[in-house]
């Protein structure tokens, strides 16, 4: 690996470290979404997980090998060899190596107390494990880091000991050392002097990692490039155990726009808002409304002074122009500032600009359909689809002519839901039943039986994952809910939204548009 070239290298760990915050369960197909998404936001690394620790980990490295990532690296997280166990035929390492992923992120104690306490092992045990590891795995032809556990607090504690972990990687041939602050206690005056120090003994390229227990992860990161560090991890929205991770989507404009840094992901900085929402719907978690850069209130103004001063001069109260960061200003609610959002949302889905007429109609329609609870950043299918049929550039595949949904509770307990159907194709009626083990998959089983006589691909389609979220939990089972699913056929990915009070119609909404959709791309029933 190459020395610092001027650019910061970022390393994205949500995928392992931000899984970890509670509250979140990514499926594969999740895991997938997101590598593509950090893809297109070009972070150089993306940390995939644990090989071993689970099967989901182990099938995102051997599906990742076959998705189109055009620019990040792929690395796999592991821990050094057991104590007393021999390298080839430790069940972890070899799980790791198996992954075949570019990079092998290996973590290792570099706090003494930790290795006499919590490995129980000698101190000079752990440095050769450290050694005998990078070195098996360098052998093997990867790029290997080394993730230093606790190095911060390692260092306060014996800065002898942790630097010769250092040193131990180092000798082994690793290509990065990455200093942790794994409890996230550290404070930025404590990260910028020890940094510093390890940068001044070592020409191997050094990173960091940092927590936010104490609340000030991105600082410490920030202290850590502005004193040699080349290379920072994080997550995006920050997602991590207990506090979190140093949060990627304030740490980068903070970077390039303020600092002068630069990074890869300087090019698609436009597209940060996005991603971040696009993660946070993927997650299931609500988008924190006042996230630095990225919240839908970084830039909202109220009345009074602040207004009538923006109004002259938009620098009075807006420390950056929002939409270097793909976010908007909410003070003035007009076209225009509807209309970046969606034509970059249309570029990115290839709707062509040039037959959007991005008229008062679709914009209107858009702020009431938000205003209800609908969120596109996870939802292209349905995106696109508005955004076609508002233009007139779509014929529907189907008409509902009226559904029922019926959920039966017997005596012993056994709960049965049955779904009837009626639609219509080009002018014929197709009327049929079908069960299903909830009321949701009883209508979808329904429209598929409908549809398949017609639209044979209709049974290659593949429901992959189903979120609902309460949108108003003081309403309670009033609440309206947002139903958001994603699609798979073929290696083709795609998540559809509905909105309702009541689940099934929400449902319905997003079922109806990921079939929709499909058949949209492969048949493209569109006016042109």
């Amino acid at each position: 690996m190459e020395h610092n070239t001027g650019n910061i290298i970022l390393y994205d760990t949500t995928l392992r470290d931000g899984a970890q915050t509670f509250g979140i369960s990514f499926s594969l197909q999740d895991k997938i979404r997101i590598a593509l998404e950090l893809d297109a936001l070009k972070i150089d690394y993306i940390e995939g997980g644990w090989p071993g620790s689970n099967p989901k980990d182990n099938l995102f490295f051997s599906e990742i090998r076959s998705a189109s990532i055009n620019h990040a690296k792929i690395a796999a997280f592991g821990s050094t060899k057991r104590p007393k166990m021999k390298l080839a035929e430790d069940e972890l390492l070899q799980n790791l190596i198996q992954s075949n992923a570019h990079t092998l992120t290996i973590v290792a104690k570099s706090w003494d107390f930790h290795v006499t306490d919590a490995l129980n092992i000698t101190l000079e045990e752990n440095l050769n494990m450290v050694y005998d590891t990078i070195a098996y795995c360098k052998d093997k032809g990867f790029e290997v880091f080394l993730d230093a556990e606790h190095f911060y607090d390692g260092f306060k504690a014996n800065s002898d000991y942790a630097m010769k972990v250092l040193e131990s990687a180092k000798k082994a041939g690793v290509d990065m050392l990455v200093l942790c602050d794994t409890n996230g206690g550290t404070l930025t005056h404590e990260i910028s002097s020890i940094t510093q120090t390890v940068c001044s003994s070592f020409t191997t390229p050094i990173g960091v990692h940092h927590h936010n227990d104490a609340g000030v992860a991105v600082a410490n990161g920030i202290a850590a490039i502005i004193n040699g560090a080349i290379s920072v991890q994080g997550t995006i929205n920050g997602y991590g155990e207990r506090c979190g991770n140093c949060d990627l989507t304030t740490l980068i404009p903070n970077i390039v726009l303020k600092l002068g840094y630069h990074c890869n992901a300087e090019s698609a900085l436009e597209h940060l808002t996005e991603t971040s929402r696009y993660i946070s719907e993927i997650a299931n978690l609500a988008h924190n409304e006042h996230a630095p850069y990225v919240g839908d209130n970084a830039f909202a103004h109220k009345g009074g002074i602040h207004v009538s001063a923006l109004k002259h001069n938009t620098a009075t109260y807006e420390h950056i122009n929002p939409e270097l960061v793909g976010n908007r200003r909410k003070v003035i609610i007009s076209e225009l500032a509807g209309k970046s959002n969606i034509q970059v949302k249309a570029k990115e889905l290839g709707i062509s600009l040039s037959k959007i007429q991005l008229s008062e109609t679709i914009l209107r329609r858009i702020k009431i359909l938000e205003d209800q609870g609908f969120q596109f950043e996870a939802a292209e299918g349905s995106f696109e689809l508005l955004i076609r049929k508002s233009n007139g550039e779509y014929t529907p595949f189907f008409t509902l002519k009226g559904f029922r949904v019926i959920t039966e509770k017997n005596e012993s307990g056994k709960v049965t839901c049955e779904a009837t159907i009626k639609v219509e194709v080009d002018g014929q009626i197709e009327h049929t039943a079908a069960n299903g083990n909830g009321p949701v998959q009883a209508l979808d089983n329904a429209l598929r039986k409908a549809l398949e006589g017609f639209y044979p691909e209709i049974n290659e389609l593949q429901l992959s994952d189903y979120k609902v979220r309460v949108l108003d939990e003081k309403e309670g089972t009033g609440s309206p809910v947002r139903v958001l699913i994603d699609h798979k056929r073929h290696v083709d990915h795609w998540g559809t939204v509905g909105v309702s009070t009541n689940i099934i119609e929400a449902s319905w909404q997003a079922l109806v548009d990921g079939i929709e959709y499909m058949l949209l791309k492969t048949r493209n029933n569109t006016k042109h």
